[in-house]
């Protein structure tokens, strides 16, 4: 369980310290929080990958399960785009002087955040139609917070109050998918078939 929601509740820790605007005060923060942030936001995906571990079948749910890689690898590289462009680029920037380059740079990193969050959205719905697949109405409560949780991202980022909470969101999304799948296979277990 750990393993599936240590990243989004760091985010949700450093979204209590991230900086609500840039600005030449805060430039300095702002840079260095995306510098410790740029390896975490990929670790977000592990609550998709995780409950799908292990070689694809042949069938619907193999389809599924490459279409969720792929839009973990799309949020991996282009969220961490935004980190790069919008926060330590745009942040440095300010930091030195050089305002006017800010807005660009946080319009690129928007788009690359936005692409990142939609690759992510559609990795969220293919993991869950294969654990509905797999292990039924189970997965419904994760479900319903995961993609709500996605939809809130694409505008929040990690900034309090929203943000943190769609952090929270993601936590409590992949904690409910794992313990379904995992009740799902203590059900199973020769022992309890009885």
């Amino acid at each position: 369980m750990a393993l599936v929601t240590a990243a989004p509740l760091l985010l949700a820790l450093a979204g209590l310290v991230h900086p609500r605007h840039l600005t030449g005060a805060t430039a300095e923060h702002w840079a260095t929080l995306h510098i410790f942030l740029l390896p975490l936001f990929p670790f977000l995906v592990l609550g998709l990958v995780v409950p799908l571990w292990g070689r694809p079948r042949r069938d619907v749910e193999g389809v599924l399960t490459v279409v969720s890689w792929a839009g973990c690898l799309c949020f991996a590289a282009y969220y961490s785009g935004l980190d790069a462009v919008a926060g330590i680029s745009a942040g440095t920037v300010v930091e030195h002087g050089v305002h006017g380059a800010a807005g660009r740079l946080f319009y690129v990193g928007d788009e690359l955040g936005r692409a990142g969050v939609y690759g992510l959205a559609v990795a969220s719905s293919a993991t869950c139609a294969v654990l509905w697949r797999r292990h039924g109405v189970r997965v419904l409560p994760g479900a319903v917070v995961l993609l709500a949780s996605c939809w809130s991202f694409v505008d929040s980022h990690i900034f309090w109050p929203r943000g943190v909470l769609t952090m929270l969101g993601f936590a409590v999304a992949f904690a409910l998918l794992t313990l379904a799948a995992s009740r799902f296979a203590e059900d199973v277990r020769p022992g309890w078939l009885g």
